[in-house]
């Protein structure tokens, strides 16, 4: 690009130099006309490159020194962000996508560790948690619109597996079933009772009527052969031998009766008969209301599903126990801890590793030994409140089994958030 040149303009009026007797006059002026398109004329001084790239030069070094102030300023407002970051830089790639082990950084913010990690340990966020787990304690099944109308627990009490912890509305209706089906089962009992009785009775009735046709049998049986030789000598009619006939007939039908009655009660023991048996059944089955009915009322009791400690109380009586339940349970004595370890650092951890455990509400920290690891990669749960914490991280969880001094020390503070430090060997 040609340089500009620069033209002096001869005259021009100056009003402040002109005298009194001479307004206006023209005087000279150093006044310069740029010419954009000729060379400069001849006793003025052309700018020089150099002077133009020092100028540039200049700016630049200007600029980067307001970048590193506000550098500086940062570092000095928000020095917990750069200390992550240079923490995430040590510590790789997979580090800046905040993983447990990043979450739980050095800065003191979840308990007492400062200073980056050593290299043969592993950290993770975690929580404080009974072995077994918290339980949630709901309404027996088929509890329906029932509510609490006595709470027999409070917060802190410690239950054993089958104590009633509750007890609900329904309670009186299905006692009054239970009554009912009780009473049914006594009278099918009763009803029982008297068909054996009846059947006993029958078969004694109808072995004596059976006695009886067969005595009539019998005495028709001879009165028909003493009129048969009357017949035949002569001294009866053949009516009368024909009534003796018809009445041996009528005899021996009546015993084939009684025969065929007895069988009815006489076949086998008492306990087979069939009269015996429906009436057995009908007893059967009212039993089996009342069992019905006796496991109805047990859904009016809410029983501890096993041993522990009531940490929350959710419903209270004149209430309809919702989704969280009625109460929270769990075994405090066995306080155990989870822990949440990025995918790439798990094969580093290996039952038996020792853990530190710490926390802001713990005044030391808690000892323990990985019991064992979890078989499935999932979801980060347990994150720090930065916000660029990464919430979507893989992580395998590790149970940490705490010593008896930690177990106490951590008996009140379940799914308290913690940091935990594993010494484990380098990654593979």
């Amino acid at each position: 690009m040609p340089i500009p040149s620069v033209k002096p303009f001869a005259e021009a009026t100056d009003p402040k130099q002109a005298g009194p007797d001479e307004p206006g006059a023209a005087v000279s002026l150093p006044l310069l006309v740029v010419d954009r398109d000729g060379a400069p004329p001849a006793g003025h001084p052309v700018p020089s490159r150099l002077w133009t790239m020092s100028k540039a030069v200049v700016s630049l070094a200007v600029a980067v020194l307001l970048v590193v102030a506000g550098a500086v300023g940062g570092l000095y407002f928000e020095p917990r962000s750069l200390t992550d970051l240079v923490a995430r830089l040590d510590r790789g790639p997979e580090a800046s996508l905040r993983s447990p082990a990043t979450a739980a950084s050095e800065t003191g913010q979840s308990g007492a560790l400062t200073g980056p990690p050593s290299p043969s340990a592993v950290l993770g966020l975690g929580r404080l948690v009974p072995e077994g787990f918290v339980l949630t304690v709901a309404p027996p099944f088929g509890a329906g619109d029932a509510r609490i109308a006595e709470l027999r627990v409070k917060e802190g009490d410690t239950v054993r597996r089958g104590d009633v912890l509750a007890v609900l509305d329904n309670r009186a209706s299905l006692a009054a079933a239970v009554e009912t089906a009780r009473a049914e089962v006594a009278q099918r009992t009763a009803a029982l009772a008297q068909t054996r009785h009846s059947v006993r009775a029958s078969r004694a009735e109808s072995r004596a009527a059976l006695a009886r046709a067969s005595a009539r049998a019998e005495n028709a049986a001879r009165e028909f052969e003493r009129a048969k030789e009357l017949l035949d000598r002569g001294h009866i009619t053949r009516a009368t031998f024909d009534e003796r006939d018809v009445a041996l007939k009528q005899a021996q039908r009546e015993v084939e009766q009684a025969q065929a009655t007895l069988s009815r009660y006489d076949a086998g023991d008492l306990e087979t008969q069939a009269d015996v048996l429906v009436a057995r059944s009908n007893l059967a089955a009212a039993k089996a209301r009342l069992a019905a009915a006796e496991s109805d009322l047990d859904r009016a009791f809410v029983r501890a599903p096993a041993d522990g400690t009531v940490l929350t109380i959710h419903a209270w009586p004149g209430e309809k126990p919702g989704a969280e339940g009625i109460l929270n349970l769990g075994d405090v004595d066995r306080m155990i801890a989870e822990v949440e370890i990025y995918q790439s650092q798990i094969g580093a951890v290996a039952v038996g590793d020792t853990v530190e455990i710490t926390a802001d509400a713990l005044p030391l920290p808690l000892a323990g030994r990985v019991d064992r690891i979890g078989w499935e990669v999932g979801r980060q749960t347990v994150t720090d409140d930065d916000p660029a914490a990464n919430t979507d991280a893989r992580v395998v969880k590790v149970y940490v089994a705490l010593d008896e001094a930690s177990r106490a020390a951590a008996r009140r503070l379940t799914n308290l958030q913690v940091t935990a430090r594993i010494a484990a060997g380098p990654t593979s």
